[in-house]
This record gives structure tokens, sequence and C-alpha cells, in this order.
């Protein structure tokens, strides 16, 4: 049987289970077990399932996960992220649409105290969708901007699906965190600008409010932000300066939020407790999904799928763009299926191979995985962001009108990608100014 055969089977068992519903770090290692065991023994399978937990746990470049989960959710129990919703609420209230703005320039700075898609989706239906409801916007097009507003999360940082990308791959954490800053703004300034184009011909989508806040009301929210802006300051200005390493930039993004949130008195034991909580069983969840993801990829490798597949590419003389059409292909079919975290641990490990066979800029086929991740997380029928949005809505909104209402958003992103495409300057400009 052909390696090509092997993985193909592996990917239709890996289905089968998660449509019963084991869980995806489960499945993987199952998968990849079994394909093992009558690839090479059961030596090999007990070493590998010896081994590869430990090899992860001891890379300290894993240390960035836990840490940057902890602060978002440091920041999440202090109100640091309401504080940053009402100040942008505030600024842009004369604006049609003006809750549609404030929901994406809000959860472009909750990306920066986070890293998660699906925490930041969550987060906002509660505070931002009764607030739209309550002017009368449109509840369909409501969710689906605060689903595609937190795929933002994705690329700006401290993204976590960056520094999976730069487990998986051997990549600098610094540089990638660094590449998805303007990729990241470009999508947010583009969801803005669509959203004014759209509400030209759907008016109906956001009334006209008439809420009137005075400037004295509008400087003392957007006063509040200072918190925000500190801890980008603290984790993005000491990467990109060189003050510490990538590595470091967690702890101490998290041990800012927590000074931020004790001088503010706006969290207490309880509060520290439930983030410690939270954080562990996030991380536990990662990691469980990178480690079934890594003896997979061993699977694929020893099976001879990864060969047979880079071999496809250089016969069929695929070149560069075949490549990237291949992928983006691929990653919508199975985004479809899977979550973020286990998108990336399954295709990465052989599609960044061909990639530098081809010659691929690693930084910028790195931003062009995580936003196909972010595209996939809130395309219907099954993007998770579209999910958590619809947990969160408490039956305010229904799942057509949510499909319906990020149709538009996910037209943005088509023309982002396609951007990010044909100018690979987006990416890699910040990257290549660092020190």
């Amino acid at each position: 049987m052909s390696g090509l055969e092997q993985g193909g089977l592996a990917f239709v068992g890996l289905l089968l289970m998660l449509s019963i519903g084991v869980p995806v770090g489960f499945a993987l290692a199952s998968v990849a077990a079994i394909g093992l065991y009558l690839s090479v023994g059961s030596t090999f399978v007990l070493t590998t399932f010896k081994t590869t937990p430990y090899t992860l746990a001891s890379d300290y470049t894993f240390v960035v996960v836990p840490m940057f989960v902890l602060m978002g959710a440091i920041a999440g129990r202090a109100g640091i992220i309401g504080d940053l919703y009402f100040a942008a609420q505030a600024m842009l209230n004369r604006l049609r649409g003006s809750l549609f703005m404030a929901t994406i320039v809000a959860q472009a700075g909750f990306a920066a105290a986070s890293g998660s898609t699906v925490v930041a989706s969550g987060v906002f239906t509660r505070m931002a969708l009764p607030e739209m409801l309550k002017f009368r916007y449109d509840p369909g097009v409501s969710a689906g901007c605060i689903a595609a507003a937190g795929t933002l999360a994705g690329l700006i940082p401290p993204s976590i699906a960056m520094v999976l990308f730069a487990l998986l791959t051997g990549e600098p954490v610094g540089e990638l965190l660094v590449a998805g800053i303007l990729p990241g703004l470009l999508t947010a300034v583009a969801y803005m600008v669509g959203i004014r184009l759209f509400l030209q011909f759907r008016p109906g989508w956001a009334p006209d409010t008439k809420e009137h806040i005075t400037w004295p009301i509008r400087l003392r929210a957007l006063g509040k932000i200072w918190s925000v802006l500190l801890l980008m300051l603290l984790v993005m200005g000491g990467i990109y300066s060189g003050l510490f390493p990538p590595s470091a930039a967690g702890a101490v993004g998290a041990a800012g939020a927590l000074f931020i949130a004790l001088s503010m008195r706006r969290i207490g034991s309880q509060q520290i407790w439930e983030s410690l909580l939270e954080t562990a069983r996030i991380t536990a969840m990662i990691f469980l999904i990178i480690v079934g993801g890594l003896i997979f990829s061993r699977f694929l490798l020893i099976s001879g799928f990864i060969g047979d597949i880079r071999g496809f590419v250089t016969a069929t003389q695929l070149g560069v763009g075949g490549f990237l059409a291949m992928t983006v292909v691929l990653f919508l079919l199975l985004g479809m299926f899977l979550d973020s975290v286990s998108l990336l641990v399954i295709a990465v490990p052989f599609l960044f191979p061909i990639s530098q066979t081809l010659g691929i800029d690693s930084i910028w086929f790195a931003v062009l995985i995580v936003k196909l991740i972010e595209i996939a997380a809130i395309s219907p029928p099954v993007g998770l962001n579209l999910y958590a949005v619809l947990a969160s809505a408490d039956g305010r909104v229904k799942t057509a009108q949510l499909f319906k209402g990020v149709l538009p958003f996910l037209a943005i992103e088509v023309i982002v990608l396609a951007l990010l495409l044909a100018f690979p300057e987006i990416t890699t400009y910040l990257p290549a100014t660092m020190g």
C-alpha cells in the first residue's frame, strides 16, 4: 500500500472518529497508533508515545501558550476589555453602524490581550450583542460581525496560532508574532470599510441611533483604555525591541495584566483562581491536541505520505501558485470539520516542508496559513467561531440568521487574503526591521 493510500485511510479514520464525538487529541493519537503499529510494530509505537509528550513539555517555547492564555483570562475578568469596548463605542457613536465599528476596534484591542479567537467571540457576544439588539441592529449581521472580528486574535499578537506554528516548524516566534500585526490591522480596517459600504445598500442592518454622547464622557471613556495600551506596549514592545525573548513575553504580559487588575482593584483571589483554572483547562486541551497531532504527523512521515505528496507536487509541476491554491482548498475543506489548533497540527507538518522546497518565504506562509484557519473558523456550516457566538447568545440569534449574517465578512476576508497573496511585503516588512 502506497503512502498516499495509507494517509488517505488515516484521514478517513480520523473523520469517522471525530464524527462519533471522540476528542480530537485522542482521535489523532489513536489513528496514528494503529497506523504505526501496522507499519513498524509495537516497540516504535510505545517509544513514540513515551517521548513525544516529554519532548513537547520540555520545549521552553511552549511556556508562551499558558502565559498568553492567563493574560487574556485576567484581562477579561478585570473588566479591561469592557472598558475598551465602551470607549470605542463612545468615540464612534456618531457613525451609522457605530456598534459594528466599536466591536471591531475593541476586538482588535482584545486580540492584543488574548490570542484566542474562540474566547474573543464568546466574550463579545455577551458584551456587544445585547447592545446591538437594543438599537434594533440586524441580529444575524450583528452576530456575524462578532464572530468575524474574533478572528483578529489569530493574527494580532499575542497569537496562540502563531506560537503553535513556531512550535511545529521551528521558526522564530518573535518574527511570526510581529508578522501578524499589519495583516491583522489590514483585516480590521477592511471590515470597517466594508461595513460602511454595505450599509450604503442595506441601511436596515444598522438603524441610525439618536443617542448623544458628550465629549467629556468620550474623553473619560478613552482614558480608561490605558490598561490595554500598556499591555500591548509590554508584550509587543519588548519582543520587537529585543528587550526580552518571545518565550518570556507571555510571562511579562500575564504579570502585567495581574498588576494592572490589582492596581485597579478589579480582581480578587476568587477571580485569580478562576483565571488559573481556565488557563490550566485550555492549556491541557491544546497540549493533548498537539501531542496527538505530532504523533499523527510522525505516522504520515513514516508511511511515506509526506514524501508522496512532495513527489506529487514536484512531478505535476504545480509551482508556487498551484501549491498555494491546493493549500487554500485543503484548509477550507478541513476547516469544516476541525478547530484551528487541530487544523494546524495536522496540516502544517506536511505542508511546510513542501513550501520550503518551493522556496516560499516561511513567515509569509505562516501568515497565510493562520489567515486560512481564521476564514475556516467563520465558514458555515461548522465554523468554530460561529458556534462560540451561538453558545453565548442565549437564543437571541438563530443559526440560519448567523450563517447568512457572516457572509459579508467572508467576502471581505477573501479580498484581504487576495491582498496578502498579491503583496507579500504586507507580511514581511515588520519582521525584516527587527533588530
